[in-house]
């Protein structure tokens, strides 16, 4: 046993004095303006608000999933309203700068007949809860949990985030592969266009 002890101390690894050249760098960067630090470490890049339009829209197929009370919540429960259907982890920094622009579109339009609904991807119920209470808005639309992604893959989801829109016949429109800026005048025509058909 001693002889293990003294092994573990002659190899414990050595602790590092800073420099003092590293404390005037990080003295210097504390004195700099707001604005030369935010450049150095930049934000988030812009999303897009682009949608791939489908060719000929295809009918979505149904499903059934356990929402954040354990209730189960199906695809076809929201059969004649505009449905964006968004794939998504806690773990994918996109859904997490995506989700505001969501929840301020869902706000305005859930009244003309628009759902969103967040289907989280193999994650726990109260890890996704306590994730949602860090975000800068708490989203108010329906969170489903595809624990097995058994409801991503039926969808042919290869990243994410993965968004779909669905007509009110139940059939996906448009399709977008990575985080996008739903709270767009462009998006919100889009579904206009479709809250009117």
């Amino acid at each position: 046993m001693k002889a293990f002890l003294k092994t573990c101390v002659a190899h414990r690894p050595k602790r590092r004095v800073p420099s003092l050249r590293l404390l005037s760098v990080l003295l210097l960067s504390l004195s700099l303006p707001i604005t030369v630090v935010q450049a150095a470490f930049p934000a988030a890049p812009k999303l897009s608000h682009a949608l791939t339009k489908l060719k000929t829209p295809v009918l979505a197929p149904d499903f059934s999933l356990k929402n954040m009370d354990g209730e189960s919540r199906s695809l076809s429960d929201y059969r004649g309203k505009v449905v964006m259907l968004n794939f998504w982890a806690t773990w994918c920094p996109p859904c997490r700068h995506e989700i505001p622009s969501m929840e301020s579109i869902y706000q305005d339009l859930k009244e003309q007949g628009f759902v969103v609904l967040g289907v989280n991807q193999f994650e726990d119920p109260d890890h996704v809860f306590s994730y949602m209470g860090q975000l800068s808005v708490f989203p108010n639309f329906p969170i489903l949990f595809d624990r097995k992604g058994k409801v991503s893959e039926l969808y042919g989801v290869k990243g994410m985030p993965t968004t779909l829109l669905i007509d009110k016949q139940g059939r996906v429109v448009y399709r977008a592969v990575g985080g996008r800026d739903f709270d767009h005048p462009a998006v919100r025509k889009l579904v206009h266009e479709l809250l009117g058909k």
